[in-house]
């Protein structure tokens, strides 16, 4: 059925790893894991060494929604570079949306590391899971961080004019969804409104427009997840999120695809992706990569020969760098 997004200013690889994948996020739903990986957490990707950051001022376990609640926290790392105020990017773990609580393992010894070195405030929100809410509950709470960085920027040395994201995984499908709506209030499928701004938090004032957005290996049009060959999974992530079946309520996912939302006005990302990516497939990363380009948007995509997901090449010097150069060159 045809859906309708509503816009706020006028109108409105293979079947390898498969199973193992979801009996594993299932399990690590269970025993409430939190192991620091290579690329995110929860079994996709290798282990990884913590980092010292290179920080001026650590805040840890800021509540963003005022509601108490551990799954509506944040950290915020500034650089140690002795200025008033530093532009912003806001990165998330990935988990399948199967966590709320990997703040604190959000790629810290990798992305957020050569975030601060470069100068940037990083923030790592947790947010509700899919065990929590479903959808668009996570994307509500990415909403929130946005905005309370713009009502609390000075008091804690940010700027409110550059906030960008970043994201690993399910956190890059976060990531990829904020750059692509941001004048998007509310989207209608199927008689069904999903409110996609929401309502968390008490800054609802506030804009949570984003300059840009890195994704890596994320998850893009849910409705194509096989892009790469059908999938054998009994029950996959993203009908956890929605609480919706893919073999009889597909046209529901448009509502949880960046892809959906892709148009003219939508801010500049740089996509990378693992040519062989045994998890969200490649072409995952192709498919953003074309529906930005056929929209007349800025992006760069970088695919990582034999990258597999988070690790294998994917977070080598050269991909951060290049991470950093296209955040250098976003609008001031």
């Amino acid at each position: 059925m045809f859906a309708i997004p509503f816009r706020r200013m006028g109108a409105i690889k293979t079947k390898i790893m498969k199973k193992f994948i979801f009996a594993a996020a299932l399990s690590l739903v269970s025993m409430g894991v939190s192991a620091q990986m290579d690329g995110g957490q929860h079994g996709f990707g290798g282990q990884q060494k913590q980092v010292k950051l290179e920080c001026s001022k650590v805040w840890t376990d800021v509540n963003y929604a005022d509601d108490g609640q551990a799954y509506h926290n944040m950290d915020i790392y500034l650089p140690d570079k002795g200025k008033e105020t530093y532009p912003v990017v806001v990165h998330i773990y990935g988990s399948a949306w199967y966590s709320n609580s990997s703040k604190g393992m959000a790629d810290i010894g990798t992305i957020v590391d050569a975030l601060i070195k470069a100068g940037y405030a990083v923030v790592c929100p947790n947010h509700r899971s899919s065990q929590d809410a479903k959808w668009p509950a996570q994307i509500n709470d990415i909403k929130a961080v946005v905005r309370f960085i713009r009502a609390n920027a000075k008091q804690y040395n940010l700027d409110p004019s550059f906030i960008a994201m970043s994201g690993f995984s399910s956190g890059a499908h976060l990531s990829s969804f904020m750059a692509a709506t941001n004048n998007t209030e509310m989207f209608r499928i199927e008689n069904t409104d999903y409110d996609i701004e929401g309502k968390v938090g008490k800054y609802t004032n506030e804009s949570s427009k984003v300059v840009g957005a890195c994704v890596w290996s994320g998850p893009i049009d849910l409705m194509h997840m096989d892009c790469a060959g059908e999938r054998n999974m009994p029950f996959s992530p993203e009908e956890a999120v929605m609480g919706k079946s893919l073999k009889t309520e597909l046209n529901y996912f448009a509502a949880l695809s960046t892809t959906t939302f892709v148009d003219k006005d939508d801010v500049p990302m740089i996509i990378f992706h693992g040519t062989a990516d045994s998890v969200v497939p490649f072409c995952q990363g192709e498919i953003l990569h074309n529906t930005l380009t056929a929209a007349g948007v800025r992006n760069e995509f970088v695919p990582v020969k034999d990258g597999n997901h988070g690790f294998n090449g994917m977070y080598e010097k050269q991909n951060l760098d290049k991470m950093v150069s296209f955040l250098d060159s976003l609008p001031r």
